[in-house]
């Protein structure tokens, strides 16, 4: 049968700017420490995308990795305000075709209420209609979405994707293990 196999992200290095120690990896790394590294703080991503985490065992602050160079952890974070100087595990994200992504946003969690299709990228979610700077449940119809806390894809990074979950993200605590809170604000696809 046919198994999809994730291509090298790039290789990865231990000191910003691609300094210190560097690896490869082909799958998914739940923990870089055990491969003797203490944390990852440049990566090159020739294959994308993939996403880095805070903490081993793909938990805290999650941040897409699309294809390019990421010297240093504001390469990462973006316009995010919070600094997550490392990155300690990593997976591959197997991406549908940007062109064809489309994601259903609900007024309430489980799916429930009134619900908005969405399938290009909106750095207002507000700005375009929707009434509320939360999000209480989304279902991912096709592709990989990244969701942002606020308005200009900043803040807290959430990925959604059609592949996990069944794309089903019933209530902010799905989102991610640094989900706080539903408020989204701002959601673009995915490149690859």
């Amino acid at each position: 049968s046919w198994v999809w196999r994730a291509p090298p992200p790039g290789p990865v290095w231990e000191e910003e700017n691609f300094q210190g120690k560097r690896c490869e990896f082909v799958v998914e790394c739940p923990n870089i420490m055990e491969r003797g590294f203490q944390k990852i703080r440049s990566i090159k991503v020739e294959n994308g995308p993939w996403v880095g985490y805070e903490y081993p065992e793909h938990q805290g602050q999650q941040f897409i990795l699309e294809k390019g160079d990421y010297p240093c952890y504001q390469a990462w974070s973006g316009n995010s305000s919070y600094r997550t100087e490392h990155l300690l595990s990593f997976r591959p994200i197997k991406c549908a075709n940007h062109t064809d992504s489309k994601m259903t946003l609900y007024e309430c969690e489980d799916l429930q209420g009134r619900s908005f299709e969405i399938c290009d990228d909106y750095p207002s979610l507000q700005g375009m209609g929707w009434c509320s700077k939360e999000v209480p449940s989304i279902k991912v119809n096709s592709g990989v979405w990244v969701g942002y806390q606020f308005p200009g894809y900043r803040g807290y990074q959430y990925i959604f994707e059609r592949d996990r979950r069944q794309g089903e993200y019933k209530n902010y605590t799905e989102f991610g293990t640094q989900a706080h809170t539903n408020q989204i604000q701002s959601l673009r696809r995915v490149q690859h």
